[in-house]
């Protein structure tokens, strides 16, 4: 926490604050969200999972997207670590779809925040090699990152290898699983919890499903809609 000392402590409390959010696409006449609120307190060396459940159309990706810095909304303020989101902000997503680069190997998918940052290659493919074998890919690090080479599954454990190694510290998944076959999300589920145990993430989950909300969760977030709120 020390670079942080000159921050007002309050801000320092919440790793990942919404305040006062709203979200018009019509100048203000219709809202999609209004009035939202959110504060997931920082809890160091430890972590959290934090779900937001709810419905299509409640808002959930958008919330993500928030805090990734990917959208800004209409009105409001979103801080992370006591910091105003702006293109300075890195934090990476997982999304349902597929997000590796199917013309790149495994091994360089998941070092590819090292690289922009200027880690040479030696340094950051032993990095991602160590990720690869927490998510169970060791042996397919020289593989293209394209279905059918790897399964849903496999490209997942891609993503999300390369989305803790850029930024242990926070993940964000927008319905990671959804798209997997009911054996390889339960499967995919519990890697998730071992990877949340071992690096004391912060974890913003989004489902639409219940009964894997209630498996993962610190905290459960319902979202409703029209406008959105908790």
């Amino acid at each position: 926490m020390s670079g942080y000392q000159f921050e007002d402590k309050a801000s320092l409390d919440n790793i990942i604050e919404l305040t006062g959010i709203g979200q018009s696409y019509d100048g203000g006449q219709n809202w999609i969200i209004k009035d939202f609120n959110l504060i997931i307190e920082d809890k160091p060396a430890q972590g959290q999972f934090a779900v937001l459940l709810g419905m299509s159309g409640s808002g959930k990706s958008t919330i993500l997207r928030y805090i990734s810095g990917l959208q800004h909304p209409t009105e409001g303020q979103v801080l992370v670590k006591g910091k105003p989101v702006d293109q300075n902000t890195h934090i990476s997503m997982v999304f349902q779809q597929y997000s590796s680069l199917p013309w790149m190997t495994v091994l360089d998918n998941v070092g590819l925040a090292l690289q922009y940052q200027g880690v040479s290659k030696k340094d950051r493919d032993a990095r991602a090699m160590e990720l690869i074998q927490l998510v169970g890919l060791d042996g397919h690090e020289k593989k293209y990152a394209m279905y059918p080479t790897l399964s849903g599954g496999q490209l997942q454990r891609v993503a999300i290898a390369r989305s803790i190694l850029a930024n242990p510290e926070i993940l964000l998944m927008d319905e990671p699983f959804g798209a997997l076959d009911i054996k390889t999300r339960i499967q995919m589920q519990d890697l998730l919890m071992q990877l949340w145990e071992k690096f004391h993430s912060t974890v913003i989950f989004v489902t639409r499903r219940i009964s894997e909300a209630v498996y993962l969760r610190d905290d459960i977030y319902i979202m409703k809609y029209a406008p959105s709120r908790l």
